[in-house]
């Protein structure tokens, strides 16, 4: 898993962050270990490492693993330590057309939380973001967290402060407002950050799901917008002015096909949830991915509904091989409604990336299903928020538990925000 650039100068209290920074690191990467197996892992001294155990077991960081360490002589087996269960966390929320979601993630990256609320169509999305967020933060205030940060995944473009959707055609939620709804929903200021939803998807399926094990991976969002996360190499690739991946507006589709943007011929307009809908003839039932299911299952036996979505699939599949020709990513992630839909989809688009990449006999990148459904934004988000942490620019020590909305709290150190710096 790929780490941020190094602090800055250390002081004494950016090098405490460092080298607990380096311990958790070492437990999140590894797993539970004892004092004795975090020097060997990080290298740092025995002592130091029982200073920065003992604080942040103190700061209920650290938990005490069932199972003890082997032992090495003849003394007692040292008790090993775990991320798992400890109080701080981060909260990421996804926002979309048709729902809004959060998860909620401890240091080890195990989910805590997990909500989805349907948006009804015309329905306002930042007031259900709003009360989505109001219901997470008296959730985590009653279980007494310790809340490190919280991120928005918005499906459109955001700007260099992390903080403002610069441009969101099917949301219309340009500005500051999803931050500002957040900071007032956990009773701070200005420490929400934006990101991008398929960035965040992308990184969520690299260290959680269909992505594990893969260095340079290409994953396209499936809702009512298309979007591409790209990572090369383990790190997120963000382009000059953070805008890369935004694929759904390339003229890749139907040139007849007319997009929510307000042109013709954009990939999404061809490849998004819309076009199946209007290619199956169905109604929306819910998110993306139930209405994929429905869908899946009315194609079950139905050979004209099934050559319908192949047809889709087709122009997925081109747009693809389009895409793997610049980029050559080792294997493609579907995520969103794509995933439900299974070979439906997968079978007809591997065909078409196969004859549209010119280099397919030399090999084709592994086309394969996302594994995080609706969540995997809003879990990407959820990392992005524990990155500070991981990069030792935040301190673990001192977790903030959600205030009441209105108890505002200036906003601490969060550094530089770059995607790839992940937990």
């Amino acid at each position: 898993m790929a780490e941020p650039d190094a602090p800055g100068p250390r002081g004494a209290d950016s090098l405490r962050r460092s080298n607990a920074a380096a311990v958790l690191r070492a437990l999140r990467d590894e797993g539970p270990g004892s004092r004795a197996e975090l020097a060997a892992r990080t290298g740092l001294a025995k002592a130091t490492v029982g200073t920065i155990v003992a604080a942040l077991t103190d700061a209920d960081v650290l938990q005490p693993d069932a199972e003890a360490a082997p032992s090495t002589g003849r003394g007692r087996p040292g008790r090993r330590l775990t991320l798992a269960g400890g109080r701080p966390v981060g909260v990421g929320v996804e926002v979309n057309v048709e729902y809004v979601a959060a998860v909620v993630l401890d240091l080890a990256g195990v989910p805590q939380l997990e909500l989805t609320r349907d948006v009804p169509p015309g329905g306002d999305v930042t007031a259900h973001l709003a009360a989505l967020s109001r219901a997470v933060a008296t959730r985590l205030r009653e279980q007494d967290r310790h809340v490190l940060g919280a991120t928005v995944a918005v499906p459109g473009l955001v700007g260099g402060d992390d903080r403002t959707a610069v441009w969101a055609p099917n949301l219309q939620v340009a500005g500051t407002g999803l931050a500002a709804t957040l900071d007032t929903a956990f009773g701070w200021r200005g420490r929400t950050r934006v990101s991008n939803d398929a960035d965040c998807s992308a990184l969520a399926e690299l260290h959680h799901g269909a992505g594990r094990g893969a260095g340079d991976l290409l994953y396209l969002t499936g809702t009512v917008g298309i979007g591409a996360g790209l990572v090369e190499g383990g790190r997120l690739l963000r382009g000059a002015r953070g805008f890369a991946g935004e694929v759904g507006h390339l003229p890749l589709g139907a040139a007849h096909a007319r997009c929510g943007c307000g042109r013709s011929g954009c990939w999404e307009a061809s490849v998004g949830l819309h076009a199946l809908l209007a290619a199956v003839d169905m109604p929306e039932a819910g998110t993306p991915v139930t209405t994929a299911r429905a869908v899946a299952a009315a194609a079950t036996g139905d050979p004209e509904l099934a050559e319908a979505v192949a047809g889709l699939a087709r122009w997925l599949g081109r747009g693809l091989g389009v895409l793997a020709g610049v980029l050559d990513p080792g294997r493609i992630v579907l995520g969103g409604y794509f995933a439900p839909l299974g070979d439906l989809v997968v079978v007809p688009a591997r065909r078409e990336l196969a004859a549209t990449l010119a280099t397919s006999d030399l090999g084709v990148p592994d086309l394969v299903l996302g594994e995080l459904g609706t969540e995997a934004a809003a879990t990407g988000a959820a990392q992005r928020s524990l990155a500070d942490v991981f990069a030792g620019r935040a301190d673990p020590f001192a977790g903030t538990s959600a205030a009441e909305p209105g108890e505002a709290e200036e906003a601490g150190e969060s550094g530089e925000a770059g995607e790839s710096r992940t937990g």
